[in-house]
């Protein structure tokens, strides 16, 4: 019988990055039953409820009987006035030991009926992890959750800086395009991550890049039909294999991130929405850290005012100023919204605090999302078929609306060059024009986007079906794993 593998998991810490992890190692031991896997938890000081929730509930039921989880210890306490990247890299360092002392006791009860440990799958943000992976003479392979376009880009700004020492913070604030293998269209400098317009942040992500290629094979949460050109500008000999194997997306029912409380908020919201004609509201949700201030928070409401369509708004108050947390719900949006808003919105619109974002992106009477273009969310939109108005805010999020607007036509814009730091702070206010525009071109019915966004949406669901390309690319995978 051929023997039974364990591969551990190491994603970054934060909802998105473990969520997608999960749902990857669940998918990999339903296509192979003599694969097993270990997933390591990483936990941030200031994780949220949902994130506390959503770890218990898997280490409570976990997915499979073959896919279990260990939460690491905390780790000792970093001062939170260092910068994001020294934070990031400080946090994933201090947890080297102790990922270290899990793996050294997992394999040593060596005998027959215990899987071989085969390898490391570890996040972007985790290649110093690939150095205990050699220690236990085992090869890493990465899953990358962002797109195929900013792994290229990552890849390419790399080699510029390395071969022609060019660094890339001098492109903050130029107007400058880069033409870059990854892309069809140049891409501007406005659009570029932040962290790469940083000059400590573009030394940290592009020193991770280095080490990308150091690995056996990457996952990409991606498929060949969304990001051809870019998958092929990637097949150059020089970077490790890929295996686009997306789009991988957490479908089920939150109720498994949320309290009773939500659960019956969820129920409101769905109850208001199977009243709602279909493809008529347009849902606003910024992700898991999406929060604004006052100012923009009012734009947002006359740009809906002005628009005249019915929409469903997730609202979340910011953390106190200079504090690194998630958002909460408001006790009383009326607070931080104009004068007589809601009740002018009786009927047609819906304000709400945290958001079932599946069950609602799922939901028949929503026709359009305005999205802060994190990639998750950005699939789950696509998968069911729904067109974005970009609206990005950190991370990579700039850059895949640019890619989703200008690469790709499955996008409109309401504003690309959007960002806050990394205490929610953004020294641009969207004005309520700009809103109203974006809402209602994402809105249009019969739009050869909408066409575009449902074509997508089949071709998504294809990919994962058996002989669609990313089933068959997991396979190459699994093939590998099991030489």
């Amino acid at each position: 019988m051929e023997k039974a593998l364990e591969l551990i998991f190491i994603p970054s810490a934060g909802m998105g990055h473990l969520v997608s992890a999960v749902e990857m190692a669940e998918l990999l031991v339903a296509r192979h039953d003599r694969l097993f896997i270990t997933v390591f938890i990483m936990k941030l000081p200031f994780d949220s409820k949902g994130t506390e929730s959503y770890i218990a509930s898997l280490e409570a039921s976990p997915v499979s009987t073959r896919v279990k989880f260990i939460t690491l210890p905390k780790v000792p306490a970093i001062d939170k006035n260092i910068s994001p990247n020294s934070f990031r890299n400080q946090f994933i360092e201090s947890h080297k030991s102790h990922v270290k002392n899990a793996v050294a006791k997992l394999t040593e009860s060596e005998s027959e009926s215990r899987p071989r440990l085969a390898g490391f799958v570890i996040d972007m943000f985790c290649t110093t992890m690939i150095d205990v992976a050699d220690e236990f003479g085992v090869p890493t392979y990465m899953f990358f959750t962002s797109p195929a376009g900013f792994l290229g880009l990552l890849f390419n700004l790399q080699r510029i800086r390395d071969v022609y020492n060019k660094e890339v913070n001098e492109f903050k604030d130029s107007d400058a395009e880069l033409a870059l293998p990854t892309f069809v269209n140049s891409v501007p400098a406005n659009v570029l991550p932040s962290v790469l317009l940083d000059k400590e942040g573009a030394k940290a992500i592009l020193g991770y890049a280095k080490r990308f290629r150091e690995t056996k094979g990457i996952l990409v949460n991606t498929f060949t039909e969304l990001e051809s050109h870019a998958l092929d500008s990637l097949s150059d000999g020089e970077t490790p294999p890929l295996y686009p194997v997306g789009p991988i997306l957490n479908l089920k029912d939150d109720d498994s991130q949320s309290g009773s409380e939500q659960a019956q908020q969820k129920s409101d919201v769905l109850e208001w929405l199977d009243d709602q004609p279909p493809s008529s509201v347009v849902f606003l949700c910024f992700g898991s850290m999406g929060s604004f201030g006052e100012e923009q928070v009012r734009e947002i409401a006359w740009g809906l005012e002005r628009s005249g369509l019915r929409f469903l708004w997730s609202l979340r108050q910011p953390p106190p100023k200079e504090t690194v947390a998630s958002p909460s719900d408001y006790s009383d949006p009326k607070a931080v919204l104009p004068e007589g808003f809601l009740d002018r919105a009786v009927g047609i619109g819906k304000v709400i605090g945290w958001a079932p974002q599946v069950a609602i992106l799922a939901h028949p009477a929503i026709g359009g999302f305005v999205s802060h273009c994190g990639w998750n969310s950005t699939l789950e939109s696509l998968w069911f078929g729904v067109p974005i108005a970009t609206w990005p805010m950190y991370a990579e999020q700039q850059l895949n609306a640019f890619e989703l607007v200008r690469e790709l036509g499955l996008a409109v814009e309401i504003n690309m060059e959007y960002r806050r730091d990394f205490y929610g702070e953004s020294p641009k206010v969207v004005k309520a024009q700009e809103i109203e525009k974006g809402i209602r071109e994402v809105m249009a019915q019969n739009s050869d986007l909408r066409k575009r966004v449902k074509e997508m949406s089949e071709k998504s669901k294809k990919a994962l079906m058996d002989g669609g390309s990313s089933h068959s690319s997991l396979g190459h995978f699994l093939d590998q794993i099991f030489l």
